[in-house]
């Protein structure tokens, strides 16, 4: 856990870990976790006319549009918004508030507009702030001549479909016809088509009836305009959803956009395939059971969605489909949908408290290569435990017939109960704490997921335990059988020495079987190694074998086991560069040992 918060990941829930490894779907938001959340508005449509924003033609722009026009667009950014302005000590001014409501002041702060003018020039009547369902917000405010007039703000085409008028390129009022809609549902696609996010700004003037204990309108407003806000893409988050794809990691992005926004930007981080489907939230909704069984496994995008959209899909996910899934969340009503996934994912920079407190895992930095992360440290640890099992079934195995099969046909066992004491709790304890504690690899990424019902111990660990088990039965049992004929032991302590000999051997197997159980698929070699790695990522199996050795040093005498280490001094001068001081600091540590021994 703390190596992952190393890696921007806070754990919160140690089973997480796991399961994430075995995760097959992600759905991910868009806004900050697959794109920079630093957002700018470069587009606008004001009064029918469309144009570019960048620091050189701003002055511009402000001359090239009616004064009336420009007054209302600037009273609507500065009075209509959830962001604020303030001063610090040092006299700069500072936007507070969500990416979309600073892009949208920073561009009425562009304009030359002054936020402290239009609040002291009206009064605010009543305030609706943005809610996701209605994909919008508003504002009601006294004007300084008598009259009250309401400003909306949010998703183009909804915004865009309660207006009747709109404002011309002379400043004046017109209504709007079947025209001038298509133009303006043109532009709004042109601008979602170029991956910007649109919002539409609109007035209405409200009779003197109006009281605030009554809803804002939401139909009878004139079009003011049309912003285009750019988000850009997160550097790497392509190349890990294409990742994610090699992993066998579906990824689904589930965003509140327009729908041509959202797929220009899945196409650009490579998760809408030509085979894939996006579709809007309220299209989802209306489907039925039989229609989401064919639908879900196609679907890649979900636009204008809410927060149950987010939870429908993943519950069928989990339910029907029987997938691992795991799901990002940043607001309080993503807190469901984390709830009901297998793996929670809260943004830490934009989450709220209640995201953070349902989720499984925090993303300190809001980045979808961070959830590549988690995914590796999981399927790390998943492959670690499986490591760990097989190391220890098959010693379990080899020790217990050799035992029970001994005791039976001799009468005797040649492992004493101190031997197995020895070979469970040091020898085979410290080996699978080496294997169990391997840093996750690249390597990882290129497996299928192992699913919901996927075996823990699959076909070739079991090939594996059962082939290495019968192999170092038959070393052990020939030697019984022919150990003393073959090294010409006689005596009365002949059955001593070939019951020692005999231990030795099953240790020097397992010096063998732990670098097998490094790699436990059928695919590769676990003898494939670098040795300029071992002092990098080997380090734990390589002092694993270093302690079997000196176990069989011990075994067979200090003095012997003193001539076998003058033999090993002149082989780690022979060693290289990269060997040769991990030997002779172990040469060393047992040169003492011995010492000891010697001098008791």
């Amino acid at each position: 856990m703390k190596k992952m918060m190393n890696d921007k990941a806070l754990v919160r829930h140690l089973a997480a870990c796991e399961t994430m490894g075995s995760a097959t779907g992600i759905c991910s938001d868009k806004t900050g976790t697959l794109t920079t959340n630093r957002m700018t508005v470069v587009k606008s449509c004001i009064c029918m006319s469309v144009k570019e924003i960048n620091s050189t033609n701003k002055a511009s722009f402000c001359s090239e549009i009616h004064e009336s026009a420009i007054k209302l667009l600037l009273q609507s950014i500065f009075m209509n918004t959830g962001g604020e302005i303030v001063t610090s000590k040092d006299g700069r001014r500072e936007i507070l508030g969500t990416p979309t409501e600073t892009a949208l002041l920073e561009f009425g702060l562009s304009l030359g507009g002054d936020p402290q003018t239009e609040r002291q020039a009206s009064k605010t009547v009543k305030v609706e702030p943005f809610n996701s369902t209605k994909k919008r917000m508003g504002v009601v405010l006294e004007l300084p001549g008598g009259g009250l007039r309401a400003h909306t703000k949010g998703a183009s085409e909804i915004v865009l479909a309660g207006c009747d008028k709109v404002i011309d390129s002379n400043g004046e009022v017109v209504p709007l016809d079947e025209k001038s809609i298509s133009h303006l549902n043109a532009i709004i696609n042109e601008f979602a088509n170029e991956a910007l996010r649109t919002l539409c700004l609109a007035y209405l003037e409200l009779k003197n009836g109006f009281s605030s204990d009554n809803a804002i309108p939401v139909s009878g407003y004139t079009c003011l305009g049309i912003v285009g806000i750019k988000d850009p893409v997160r550097p790497g988050v392509k190349e890990s959803v294409a990742i994610c794809r090699t992993a066998g990691i579906t990824v689904r992005m589930v965003t509140g956009d327009n729908i041509n926004t959202a797929k220009a930007i899945a196409r650009e981080c490579g998760i809408l395939t030509d085979d894939g489907i996006a579709i809007e939230g309220p299209d989802f909704r209306e489907k039925s059971q039989e229609e989401l069984l064919k639908l879900i496994p196609k679907i890649q995008v979900i636009a204008r969605s809410s927060p149950m959209d987010k939870h429908t899909l993943v519950k069928q996910l989990r339910t029907t489909f029987d997938e691992v899934v795991a799901v990002t969340g940043d607001g309080t009503n993503d807190a469901p949908a984390l709830h009901e996934a297998d793996i929670g994912l809260a943004m830490g920079i934009a989450g709220t408290e209640v995201a953070k407190e349902s989720a499984d895992v925090i993303i300190l930095d809001d980045n979808f290569s961070t959830i590549l992360t988690v995914a590796k440290w999981g399927r790390s640890v998943y492959i670690n435990i499986q490591k760990f099992v097989q190391f220890q079934l098959t010693v379990n195995i080899v020790a217990l017939i050799v035992n029970f099969s001994s005791a039976c046909l001799t009468g005797s066992a040649p492992l004493t109960a101190v031997q197995l004491l020895w070979v469970n709790m040091i020898m085979d304890t410290l080996g699978a704490l080496a294997l169990a504690t391997e840093p996750p690899t690249d390597e990882l990424m290129k497996r299928a997921p192992v699913g919901r019902k996927g075996n823990f111990i699959s076909n070739v660990m079991w090939r594996n335990i059962f082939g290495q088990s019968f192999y170092q039965l038959m070393v052990i049992w020939y030697l019984q059988a022919r150990g003393k004929a073959m090294f010409e032991l006689d005596g009365p302590d002949s059955t001593l020495k070939l019951n020692t000999l005999i231990f030795n051997s099953f240790v020097f197997c397992q010096s063998t079987r732990v670098w097998l159980a490094r790699q436990h698929n059928k695919r590769k070699n676990g003898w494939q190694f670098s040795p300029r790695s071992i002092p990098n990522h080997h380090h734990r199996i390589f002092g694993y074998i270093c302690e079997h050795n000196a176990a069989d040093i011990f075994t067979v005498g200090p003095k012997r086991g003193d001539r076998v280490l003058q033999h090993a001094d002149r082989c780690c001068f022979e060693a290289g560069p990269s060997m040769k001081p991990i030997c002779l600091d172990f040469v060393k540590n047992i040169k003492e040992a011995l010492m000891s021994l010697l001098v008791m």
